[in-house]
């Protein structure tokens, strides 16, 4: 019975068998060209230990003939040089015998002794034709020739290193072929038993991205393809029967999501990444007067607004709106309409800005009430101011013309009656300005401002009622500051309002701070105390008018209201950080 091998052992075993040859030929190239190296290396250290021991021997031959052609040379200097000579001579035999031809040299040698004993006068017995000279050239001969045979030996060992080294390469060019032939081999089997079912598994996964769950599997002989194949069989049914389910469930959360769009009491429109509507609910459709025939063109163009355009294109790059948008002014059935939006980017979990949403809300009654109220308060403000101008100007006269002793009863009310009349006068002057601002009606005086200088200004006014509570007003102005253009009175307005609340609400040895810096094409102007702070809960209506939260009340709650007019008259907008117990910060950004 043939068990079927699996997919990791045919794949371990042809990589195997080729990292195997690989290694083996590595080895052996290896291991030849280390008895190359050691077998070249020992051959230098031979040749050149015999060429010093030749030139040795030269040496000391040469210098024996000096003494024997010098007459009164000693015999015992002679002497000492032939045991030296015969001294190397030993170790050249030693070392190599007939391959080095250094026992020629000593047999001749011991001939040239034998002559110059037997010669009576060896100065004049070195001619080439006497015995003593003879045998004298036949050991530099053979000194010569020792010398001959160490350059041939080298020569000798070069070649056959060279013939060795072509054994080596040869075998490991047929290693590599024999590698070579095994992966095309190794290649080939598996591009054709396991490639093949692979690009087919490919193809089915495309088919079934595609949504196409009917494919055709590939059978092979691997148990491991095999069981992949049967598992993405079984996927591709599971996602055939979860895509029906699914596609059910798609449906209704759409219905679901479609009513919950279209029950909001507030227009919806929902638009694409590249600005276009996509789906606008019925209370839109009412609102605007449109019908889903708009669907597809861009915003902008819809409510025929350009300014939309570069409003849109910051909140899809993720943005905010630096300020609050104006009412949209529409004519529907012959009926203006005015319409308050705001447009919210819709971001994908992980990141990437989807479209945005434009919430619409019809503010047409809205307007018009505050409008007439408007009116009203300016009218009233007007009307009141009249008589209230009369009576402070009549009560004065008479507080002139009567008296009463100092500690009289009737000092106390009189000085109650003219606090609550100049209180009278500040609260309509109050409404009249709010109203004016509210209405369109003021208008601002634009010039350059020195922020420096207003500053200065606004600490002068203020340095004696805060050295009379201890507290210590400072200036800090980060450069470089430019000069704006503002209604420097507007601001000065501001400025006080402000700096009086402080004081108001600072303990004694307290501290304000009046900041300025530039931040990108606006600068921030804050003013900073270190006092009671305002609760969490309260900050979010400390601009509305009419309205008096924590700290300590007085005044009608209109100081703050027209502030934050005044600064969006500007251009720009205000807001508060506070913490309760530490502390207040009002800051302004007005744009350069």
């Amino acid at each position: 019975m043939k068990w079927p091998m699996k997919l990791r052992t045919r794949l371990f075993l042809s990589i195997s068998a080729l990292v195997t040859v690989a290694l083996l030929g590595l080895l052996l190239g290896l291991f030849s060209v280390l008895q190359m190296a050691a077998l070249q290396q020992r051959v230098v250290q031979d040749t050149t230990q015999t060429l010093e021991l030749a030139l040795k021997l030269r040496q000391n031959l040469g210098e024996q003939l000096n003494l024997i052609l010098d007459e009164d040379t000693a015999p015992s200097n002679l002497v000492t040089l032939q045991d030296q000579f015969q001294t190397l001579l030993k170790q050249g035999l030693e070392q190599g015998g007939e391959r080095t031809g250094f026992s020629k040299a000593a047999s001749n040698y011991q001939a040239f002794v034998q002559a110059y004993r037997q010669s009576p006068m060896p100065a004049r017995s070195m001619g080439v034709d006497q015995p003593l000279g003879a045998a004298f050239n036949q050991v530099r001969t053979d000194l010569l020739d020792s010398h001959r045979q160490a350059l041939e030996h080298i020569t000798r060992s070069e070649e056959t290193s060279r013939a060795h080294a072509l054994l080596i390469s040869g075998l490991l060019g047929l290693m590599g072929l024999i590698v070579l032939g095994l992966g095309f081999i190794t290649a080939h089997n598996i591009a054709r038993r396991f490639g093949q079912p692979i690009e087919a598994l490919a193809k089915a996964a495309d088919q079934v991205s595609q949504g196409n769950f009917d494919v055709t599997l590939p059978v092979t002989q691997a148990t491991e393809l095999n069981l992949l194949t049967r598992r993405f069989g079984l996927m591709a049914d599971a996602l055939r029967k979860h895509q029906a389910t699914n596609v059910d469930e798609l449906q209704a959360g759409q219905q679901r999501l479609q009513a919950v769009l279209d029950s909001i009491d507030d227009g919806l429109l929902i638009i694409d990444r590249q600005g276009r509507l996509e789906h606008l609910n019925p209370v839109a459709q009412r609102q605007l007067g449109w019908d889903p025939s708009r669907l597809g063109v861009s915003l902008a163009e819809a409510l025929h607004r350009p300014e939309l355009e570069q409003q849109l294109r910051q909140v899809l790059r993720g943005g905010s709106l630096d300020r609050l948008p104006e009412d949209l002014s529409l004519e529907v059935d012959e009926e203006t309409r005015l319409l308050t939006y705001s447009l919210t980017p819709v971001s994908h979990p992980e990141g990437p800005i989807l479209g945005a949403v434009m919430v619409l809300h019809d503010v047409t009654e809205q307007r018009a009430f505050e409008r007439v109220r408007s009116e009203f308060v300016l009218r009233a403000s007007h009307e009141l101011r009249t008589p209230v101008t009369g009576m402070h100007m009549a009560f004065g006269l008479l507080r002139e013309r009567i008296s009463f002793p100092p500690d009289a009863r009737e000092n106390d009310l009189l000085e109650t009656i003219a606090e609550e009349m100049q209180r009278l006068t500040q609260l309509i002057n109050d409404l009249l300005n709010f109203s004016r601002y509210q209405s369109g009606l003021q208008k601002l005086e634009l010039a350059p401002c020195s922020l420096e200088e207003l500053f200065e200004r606004a600490q002068a006014r203020f340095i004696e009622q805060a050295s009379g509570k201890q507290i210590e007003i400072i200036r800090e102005l980060e450069p470089p500051l430019p000069r704006i253009q503002a209604d420097v009175a507007q601001l000065e307005r501001v400025l006080d309002n402000l700096l009086h609340n402080a004081i108001r609400h600072t303990g004694s040895g307290g501290r304000i701070r009046l900041h300025a810096r530039r931040h990108a094409e606006r600068v921030i102007i804050s003013v900073e105390d270190n006092g009671e702070g305002i609760a969490y809960g309260q900050q979010g209506r400390i601009f509305e008018p009419f309205v008096q939260v924590g700290r300590k009340k007085g005044g009608a709650g209109l100081g703050l209201a027209l502030c934050k007019e005044i600064v969006q008259l500007h251009g720009g907008r205000m807001g508060v950080f506070s913490r309760p117990g530490q502390g207040t910060q009002f800051y302004m950004a007005l744009p350069v």
